[in-house]
């Protein structure tokens, strides 16, 4: 079999890879054992908390106060399944001010059904416009790929809505750098100008990964990861997943400013210490790269 040869890329390409790299933050859950590991992680970093249908928003609100003590700049997961109530969403927007959380971001939400009167996240982004809230930055997810209970074309009517409320978005995992740079630029070209902060997937077990990609829903990329993951255990044995392909294969849309990309959001699945030490390796390997081309 053939070695694919990667081109190099230009000093552009380079640089705005490197940057989009460093401008990268992860995306945690709580758990009895994650906040430990956020020791490898910069002062000052930004973290995302995520909110699940097992543990609701007033855990996600309990973890980001921890992690607000200690320095971080959290990004609480405000699902809007899982606000019972406009009272409810009085509490969250109260704490969330207290606790001087300055980023929110809005899913609708993984739960079968919702707990209260907000389906769906633009549901719950109208009402929290009605505060008088000092948050700078509001944040939707996307869906390059789809969504396996919703139509296409809804997913894209409904983001355009969002665009109303919000001022980023956050893709769904992706695996395939064509088919998301394909997808930006059929967004941008009907008018959403969100910046987006691309979903990438963590340094992980490979099979793993696959199983959690399943779980939520990640399209077409995933059949290409997983003809790659059979043919990487045919020929080397287990192996773990790194986004360096993906990201090697992206750096021309990175340095395409119409596109939009702000960065990345990173699904470590509490992967905290092996994505981290990934990440700078990876920009060191960038520098390298650099020392080396320059004359």
């Amino acid at each position: 079999m053939t070695k694919r040869v990667r081109a190099p890329l230009s000093t552009v390409e380079r640089q705005a890879l490197a940057h989009a790299v460093q401008h990268t933050y992860m995306e945690i859950f709580p758990s009895p054992t994650v906040e430990q590991r956020l020791h490898v992680l910069e002062p000052n970093s930004f973290v995302a908390v995520t909110c699940s249908p097992a543990h609701g928003v007033d855990v996600t609100l309990d973890f980001t106060e921890r992690l607000v003590r200690r320095g971080f700049r959290v990004v609480p997961h405000i699902a809007a399944k899982m606000v019972r109530d406009h009272g409810h969403l009085q509490d969250i927007m109260r704490r969330l001010a207290d606790l001087g959380v300055e980023i929110i971001f809005v899913p609708g939400g993984d739960a079968p059904r919702p707990l209260g009167p907000y389906s769906t996240a633009f549901q719950l982004l109208r009402d929290i416009a009605g505060f008088d809230h000092r948050l700078q930055h509001i944040g939707v997810a996307s869906h390059p790929e789809g969504h396996p209970a919703v139509d296409p074309e809804i997913l894209l009517q409904e983001l355009a809505a969002k665009q109303r409320y919000a001022t980023y978005q956050v893709t769904q995992m992706c695996f395939d750098a064509a088919a998301l740079a394909t997808w930006l630029g059929m967004i941008r070209s009907r008018g959403i100008t969100l910046p987006a902060w691309i979903g990438l997937p963590g340094v992980f077990d490979r099979s793993a990964l696959l199983a959690a990609s399943l779980r939520i829903g990640v399209g077409a990329s995933l059949r290409m990861l997983r003809d790659r993951g059979r043919m990487v255990t045919r020929l080397f044995g287990p192996k773990i997943y790194r986004p360096d392909a993906f990201l090697f294969d992206l750096a021309p849309q990175l340095a395409t400013p119409e596109l939009g990309i702000a960065g990345f959001h990173m699904y470590c699945f509490n992967r905290v210490e092996q994505s981290e030490s990934w990440r700078r390796q990876f920009i060191a390997s960038l520098q390298q790269d650099a020392d080396m081309a320059s004359p």
